[in-house]
């Protein structure tokens, strides 16, 4: 039967960005031309009388998160990276190897050494168990990210941080939106990071932001995002620039209003996907408990070795039909030419290197046709009787 199936004639991408109506789009650049003011937003332009687009998109996500302190960046990384100089965190930081280059790289651009820790085989975040085996002298803090919108342990790792007095943060690139019994997400630990780039769910086509429980550290952070300037004549720290322009803050607000319709999209895609391949012996449908709000960040898979043909392999055949997936997160953060011979790596990473030899994330976008993702599923269920 697969050889009656034909690929498809145009590229099926693992994911599109969500994008506003032109005319919604237009309309708002009209309203920034005509203020002239295209960047440098927040709120003390807006206390001196200018509403910023930058202001009221900070306003919009601070609700939709369910936050006490939110604050807007140019992108997810500046914003880590001010979130770790925003603690003064020096010499070890633990980290999880399952995730983007971003987050121990922001640790090394604070002078900060990672330490790479296995992950948990179901959640496929951060480990405490693994996570008090590495605390030494050295250790100033955690930081965990929420793989593909699945939490952290979040309870273990900050009754970790308590009794070492360590300092938690949380990459939550993957967790737009995602609650645990209605609590948002960034509310948890010291600090939290977002990002709004063109992959992600909600996006500003580049972005990020802090979430933060203290909301008097607004000021200290928006500092160290504008160069350290206080005023005219006044610098007082070494900041950097992390601020979010206009046009990319209207486009936020744009998407703002039509993400729940995406998040339906994603949703019966999602149910689509499920039913189908749950039903074949070694392809595990990754998923959030019930008391999680789904991110629908990506639809990921675990292929294991009793499909009967190994992760790579499912990976190069969907491709012969025109299918594009991704190995995420393959390889490793520790297996990296700039970690793998250093301090960084201290142990073996079992669960982790499992992991990252069967996770697929396959199409997963508002604009992918449903009959689309019923071939995809067909694809993979013929697949298995190709020998």
């Amino acid at each position: 039967m697969i050889n009656q199936i034909e690929p498809f004639s145009h590229p099926i991408l693992v994911t599109k960005p969500l994008l506003p109506d032109l005319q919604d789009l237009n309309r708002m650049l009209q309203e920034i031309w005509n203020s002239g003011w295209v960047t440098n937003g927040g709120v003390k332009h807006f206390k001196a009388g200018h509403d910023t687009k930058h202001y009221q998109l900070e306003t919009k996500l601070q609700e939709y998160l369910k936050v006490p302190g939110f604050s807007l960046f140019n992108n997810g990384t500046t914003a880590l990276m001010v979130g770790i100089k925003q603690y003064l965190l020096q010499g070890e930081v633990i980290t999880t190897p399952f995730t983007f280059a971003a987050t121990p790289h922001s640790l090394v651009w604070n002078n900060i050494t990672p330490v790479f820790c296995d992950i948990d085989n179901t959640t496929l975040t951060i480990d405490p168990n693994e996570v008090e085996k590495l605390i030494t002298e050295k250790t100033t803090g955690i930081l965990g990210v929420h793989v593909f919108g699945m939490p952290c342990h979040v309870d273990s790792l900050m009754a970790i941080a308590k009794k070492y007095k360590l300092r938690v943060l949380f990459d939550a690139a993957h967790a737009f939106g995602t609650e645990i019994d209605g609590t948002g997400i960034g509310t948890y630990g010291d600090i939290t990071m977002f990002s709004f780039h063109a992959t992600k769910l909600f996006n500003t086509i580049e972005g990020g932001g802090l979430t933060y429980n203290s909301p008097e550290m607004k000021d200290e952070i928006e500092l160290l995002k504008d160069f350290g300037i206080q005023s005219e004549e006044k610098v007082t720290s070494q900041g950097l620039n992390g601020k979010l322009n206009e046009i990319q803050a209207a486009i936020g607000l744009l998407n703002l209003e039509i993400i729940d319709d995406e998040r339906k999209k994603r949703a019966l895609i999602r149910e689509i996907y499920t039913e189908n391949l749950n039903k074949i012996k070694g392809i595990n449908v990754f998923s959030v408990p019930n008391n999680v709000r789904d991110s629908y960040q990506y639809f990921v898979v675990r292929i294991t070795k009793d499909f009967g043909f190994s992760r790579d392999k499912v990976y190069d055949f969907l491709r012969k039909y025109n299918i594009q997936t991704r190995k995420y997160f393959y390889p490793l953060c520790s297996d990296f030419d700039c970690y793998k011979d250093t301090s960084a790596v201290r142990n073996k990473y079992p669960v982790a290197e499992k992991a990252a030899k069967e996770v697929l994330c396959l199409p997963f976008h508002g604009q992918l046709q449903l009959d689309e993702v019923s071939k995809i599923c067909n694809l993979i269920k013929e697949m298995k009787y190709v020998r």
